[in-house]
Order: C-alpha cells, then sequence, then structure tokens
C-alpha cells in the first residue's frame, strides 16, 4: 500500500506542475487585452495594403521592386510584436529598475545625430544611419524613455507610502530629466518630436497627482519658448515656411503648400466609400509626396474614403479607450503615469499626422502610429503596447 501510495505522489508532482504552468499560461492570454492588441494590428495591417498602394508604382524609391515597402513594413511589424512579446516578458517593473540604463543609452543615441554619423532625411537632420540601407531615429524611443524616467522618479515615493503626491522638488527632478533630451532633439531640429514629448510631459504631470500649477506654468514655459525659438531663428527655413503655410494655405499652392493641398485633394475625392483600393488617381499619379509616411492617411482617404479614414479614427480610438481603462484601473502611481503618458503619445501624433492632411494642423512629419512606414517609430509603438499590456498582467485579479 505504501508502496502504491508512493507512486501515486510521485506521478502527480510533474502532473500538478505541468497543470500549474497551464493554467498560467491561461492566464497570461486572459489578462492580455485584446480589443488593443487586435485594434493594433488590425491597424498595422491595414497600413501595409496603404504603403503598398502608395509606393508599387514609385520606381525611384522602390528600387524597381513594387512590393520592396510591403515587406519591410510588414518585417517591421514583426519585428515591433517581438520588441512588445520582449517587454511583456520583462515586465514594466523590471525596466523600471532599468530605467538609467534606458535613459542613458537613448540620450547617446540622440547625441550621436549631432555628429558626422547623424544624416538628414526629408529636411529633418534626425537619423543615424545604419549598415544596410537603415534608418535609426532615436528621437522615438526617446518618448518612451522620458515616459518610463518620469514615471520612475514622480511615483518612486508615493508607491512607497512616503507622500501621497509627488512633492516640488520631485516634479522639478521629471521636468529636469525630462528637457536634457527634448533640448538636444529641438537642436536637430525636430520641432514635431519636441511637440510629442511636451504633450507626453503634461500627460504625465497631470496623471501623477502633482500641483496643477506645474501644468499652467509648463505651458506657459512652453508658449514662451516657442516665441523665443521663433525670434532667435531656431527653426529651419522650411519649418517655418510649414507653420506659413498652414496660416495661409494660398501663400504658395506650388511649393510649400503643395503637400497639403493635394492631400486635401486626395482626401476630398475619396468620397464616401472611396475609389476602391489601389485605385486611387492621386496615389497612382504620384501627385502626394511622402505617401508612404507622414500622408499616408490620404491613401485611405481617397481609396478607402470616409469610410476606410474613419475606421482608421475608431481603432486608434479603441488603443486609446484601452490605454485609459489600464491607467485607471492599475493599483500603483508608477502604471497610472506609464499608461497616461503613452495616451498622451498616441492621442496627440495622430491627432496631429492626421489634422497635418487635413489642414487643420501644421505640418511636422510625425508618423501615423502603427500605420506610417517607418521601422523606429513602429518599433517605439509596439514597446509602448508591451508597456500597457504589462501594466494589465501584473494588476491583482481584484482590479
Amino acid at each position: 500500500m505504501s508502496g502504491a501510495n508512493s507512486f501515486q505522489v510521485s506521478g502527480y508532482g510533474p502532473q500538478r506542475a505541468g497543470l500549474a504552468r497551464l493554467l498560467a499560461r491561461d492566464s497570461l492570454a486572459r489578462r492580455l487585452d485584446w480589443p488593443m492588441l487586435l485594434a493594433a494590428l488590425a491597424l498595422s495591417m491595414l497600413g501595409s495594403l496603404l504603403v503598398y498602394s502608395a509606393t508599387r508604382n514609385r520606381t525611384e524609391l522602390n528600387q524597381g521592386d513594387p512590393y520592396y515597402f510591403l515587406i519591410r513594413h510588414v518585417l517591421n511589424t514583426g519585428i515591433g510584436l517581438t520588441l512588445m512579446i520582449g517587454t511583456l516578458w520583462l515586465g514594466h517593473r523590471t525596466l523600471r529598475g532599468a530605467v538609467p540604463i534606458l535613459y542613458g543609452f537613448s540620450l547617446l543615441l540622440t547625441l550621436l545625430v549631432l555628429t558626422p554619423l547623424g544624416s538628414t532625411i526629408n529636411g529633418a537632420h534626425s537619423w543615424i544611419k545604419l549598415p544596410g540601407g537603415f534608418s535609426l531615429q532615436p528621437s522615438e524611443f526617446v518618448k518612451v524613455t522620458i515616459i518610463l524616467g518620469m514615471a520612475m522618479l514622480l511615483a518612486a515615493r508615493v508607491d512607497a507610502g512616503d507622500k501621497p503626491y509627488p512633492d516640488h522638488r520631485t516634479v522639478l527632478q521629471a521636468l529636469g530629466l525630462a528637457a536634457v533630451p527634448m533640448l538636444i532633439v529641438l537642436l536637430m531640429p525636430d520641432l514635431g518630436s519636441v511637440m510629442v514629448m511636451v504633450v507626453i510631459v503634461l500627460g504625465v504631470l497631470l496623471a501623477s497627482g502633482s500641483s496643477n500649477r506645474w501644468v499652467f506654468g509648463l505651458i506657459g514655459t512652453g508658449t514662451i519658448g516657442a516665441l523665443t525659438v521663433w525670434q532667435l531663428g531656431i527653426l529651419d527655413d522650411y519649418q517655418i515656411a510649414r507653420f506659413a503655410a498652414f496660416a495661409n494655405p494660398e501663400l504658395d499652392p506650388a511649393g510649400v503648400g503643395y503637400n497639403t493641398n493635394q492631400a486635401r485633394i486626395a482626401i476630398g475625392s475619396g468620397g464616401l466609400t472611396g475609389s476602391g483600393l489601389f485605385k486611387g488617381s492621386q496615389t497612382t499619379g504620384q501627385f502626394v509626396p511622402e505617401q508612404q509616411t507622414d500622408f499616408v492617411f490620404t491613401v485611405a482617404g481617397e481609396e478607402l474614403g470616409f469610410i476606410g479614414g474613419g475606421l482608421i479614427i475608431v481603432l486608434i480610438g479603441v488603443i486609446l479607450w484601452r490605454a485609459c481603462r489600464i491607467a485607471r484601473e492599475t493599483t500603483e502611481l508608477y502604471g497610472t503615469i506609464v499608461a497616461a503618458g503613452i495616451v498622451a503619445w498616441f492621442a496627440f501624433q495622430a491627432f496631429e499626422n492626421i489634422g497635418m492632411t487635413l489642414g487643420i494642423m501644421p505640418v511636422t512629419g510625425l508618423p501615423l502610429p502603427f500605420v506610417s512606414y517607418g521601422g523606429s517609430s513602429m518599433f517605439a509603438v509596439w514597446v509602448a503596447v508591451g508597456l500597457l499590456q504589462s501594466i494589465r498582467v501584473q494588476r491583482p485579479m481584484s482590479a
């Protein structure tokens, strides 16, 4: 009898361990935010079709291969998904301890742009050329490290129970942490990325529970800073021309206003249902510059119409809705701040990108998250999704 019991007990251990692993995997799958994940995947796949439509006939760009940009966009999405899984596996709490390393590394990459290793693409000197024809835009990763770094500082004493909200000294430290890379990016100059970072900082401060005086003070300081930058001539001529064209679209319709005019023509011609995928006359005729990157939304507007463009906005809305829910339901301030910073980032960048194609925002060269062609942007937004998923997965079951 004792031998039978011994056999049963010894056999039960491995079975129980296997069952525990199975239940753990099931728990992870159950805790993932699937609406967010599926919406992000849908945007990336839709972006593949739009990028292909915009570049299949552009032999001067695709090196004679109509699938050149499509393959690279799908590859970028695959790498982004891998980074998301890696971020989820590490967890946002583990990355919290690695923030000094991540911050220092992103700062180093950003500084390299100002050296001979930096290169200019589409008027912006914000890239590092890599072997094999690849390019890296460090400012995309700076967005992530600013969120993580500010969250680490602002939440440290609150999550430890020492303070009910961040004190003024902590807020100053967090603002200093964000200001250093922002100033470097401004020197490139990459005004669009700086605008996104400013909105991220505002979102982080609002979520942290710090005094509203900091938010109002930052808005006032930002306004004064923008006027100072304008007066000192830090901006390049092409950036000033873009703002002038935004203020007066008829100023130079064949020059600086050409992009926005052609973008509105493309979107306006789509009507309700569009001209059909791969059948847009503006897209096929190559009238809209940078259509696979900054102006990819015009492909959706022309070929898929109001319904297709609306679908993109709805999918972005789903991601923002789920991210807001994650920010609200997490029990730690650190997770709330990280999620809120990502919401501010995605919301403003999507609004700016779509707005500039409609003529309601100035042209700043910002990509549409998950949709536009570009590896650095794709990698950064999927890392952000990994952070959001980690915050949701690691919350208590009762939350």
